[in-house]
């Protein structure tokens, strides 16, 4: 190993590296936080002031991180935040955990990555690790981040370490953390994977080395487009259910019990979150400038796409037997967050949703215990929303309860009894009923509640 190597090896084990992440998101936070909890002096950069000042209070904005341990760390002066990039000078260590979401056009928007690595290489000094976290293209790290930075003179591998390590983040999950999930990397050159071992190996308890960035990039992309071309298979065969009027969920509740060569996948109102939607995309992308086409992941993309007009369509039907139109009505989304249990609004499909039933003339609301208020520029509907409060009456009210979201908090044995007609694309009820019409799995009969029943539940 060079002796810039050996410097920083021995800084990086002795816990005397000052580390930095750029990005403080359900990605950047928590990496800090296990990183500070290591003993590194760590400081997080994201040019959201709000965020900023939440840290530097002991306040944390992540779910899936404690107050309580932010608070302990900032008091203990092992994490602390900033807007200020100049404090990259002082920095061992930079990870890069920005957004890379997707222009109108489905190309990859670098924006966010650019606007990070121009700020570092202002800073760049000799003997310090850079680590791109963000998920992106294969070649990211290589063609566009090595170029930028050693547009200062500094050499990759030489002067200064660049590896790539995607992150692995799944908000809500109780059981898998930023700590305990197995951690790949990557570096421009044996030494940079090296060092970037080193330092996530203070944090996370399993380190996956692979012999290149483009190597540790492409393992993202695999994982997410996996997981998308296959809930773009099972909600295909949700659409082919409905036509066959066969029960999708008892298909794949029954498929689930082979122990072997099988993985459930459940259908839905479409994908949501920063990851699973945007990344295909990424690789086809990609695969498209080297004369490739992914026609496999791009029919995915069409699936599931086109899962909220399904959605949409399920309600107007529910409506039609209750002889009201679209055009007017009153529905009621339950659940807005792209997932159940979290506060993200993210790429949801239900934001889809919602913009379409506006656009047919639907009187829209939403009630979400995670989502107190839905911004204006959040969504395409044009207003800002506030969260409805999921009681008998509010669902009585409306002429359709539309279960997008199935945060388990809620008390779907009160939305089935109070609500005039339910589209539940989650399978949240149990058990068929006639006032309630289910993705992949319609009623023989849709029979909606009377009024006069609604208002008896309500007393």
């Amino acid at each position: 190993m060079s002796s810039r190597g050996s410097w920083l090896l021995d800084r990086i084990q002795s816990r005397r590296a000052s580390v930095g992440v750029v990005g403080l998101g359900y990605v950047g936070l928590p990496l800090a936080v296990e990183f500070a909890r290591s003993g590194f002096t760590t400081t997080g950069i994201d040019l959201d002031a709000r965020k900023v000042e939440a840290i530097q209070q002991g306040t944390s904005y992540i779910p899936d991180v404690a107050t309580s341990e932010v608070a302990r760390l900032v008091s203990d002066g092992q994490l602390q935040a900033t807007t200020n990039f100049s404090v990259a000078a002082a920095l061992d260590t930079i990870n890069i955990c920005v957004p890379t979401p997707l222009r109108k056009t489905k190309d990859p928007d670098m924006s966010f990555i650019v606007s990070a690595v121009e700020a570092i290489a202002a800073h760049l000094h000799a003997g310090m690790l850079v680590v791109l976290e963000s998920t992106t293209y294969p070649g990211t790290t290589e063609e566009l981040v090595r170029p930028m930075l050693e547009a200062t003179g500094l050499k990759a591998g030489v002067d200064f370490f660049l590896a790539f390590s995607p992150e692995r983040v799944d908000p809500g999950n109780h059981t898998f953390n930023t700590r305990n999930v197995p951690k790949g990397v990557g570096g421009v050159h044996a030494e940079s994977a090296e060092l970037a071992s080193a330092l996530y190996s203070a944090a996370i308890e399993r380190i996956v080395p692979v012999s290149s960035t483009e190597v540790a990039e492409m393992v993202k992309l695999l994982e997410n487009t996996f997981r998308a071309v296959n809930i773009g298979l099972v909600n295909e065969i949700a659409l082919m259910c409905d036509r066959l009027r066969i029960d999708v969920w008892e298909v794949v509740r029954a498929a689930a019990t082979k122990p072997f060569g099988f993985m459930p996948f459940y259908p839905g109102p479409g994908l949501g979150g920063h990851c699973i939607p945007i990344d295909p995309f990424y690789l086809s992308w990609k695969a498209k400038q080297n004369g490739f086409e992914a026609r496999f992941i791009e029919l995915a993309g069409q699936v599931n796409g086109a899962m909220p007009h399904f959605v949409v369509d399920k309600i107007a039907e529910a409506l039609n037997a209750d002889r009201k139109p679209l055009n007017g009505s009153t529905v009621l989304v339950l659940g807005i967050a792209y997932k159940r249990d979290i506060d993200d609004v993210r790429e949801s499909p239900s934001l889809d949703v919602m913009t379409l039933l506006r656009q047919k003339g639907a009187r829209v609301q939403y009630a979400d215990p995670y989502v107190p208020t839905l911004p204006a520029r959040s969504w395409h509907g044009g207003v800002e929303l506030r969260t409805e409060s999921i009681t008998p009456s509010s669902l009585a009210e409306a002429d359709c309860v539309a279960i997008l979201t199935d945060h388990q908090v809620v008390d779907y044995d009160m939305v089935l009894r109070s609500s005039r007609l339910i589209v539940d694309t989650r399978n949240a009820i149990a058990g068929r009923h006639p006032h309630v019409l289910k993705l992949g799995s319609p009623s023989a009969v849709l029979e909606p509640r009377s009024s006069t029943v609604a208002e008896k539940v309500v007393a």
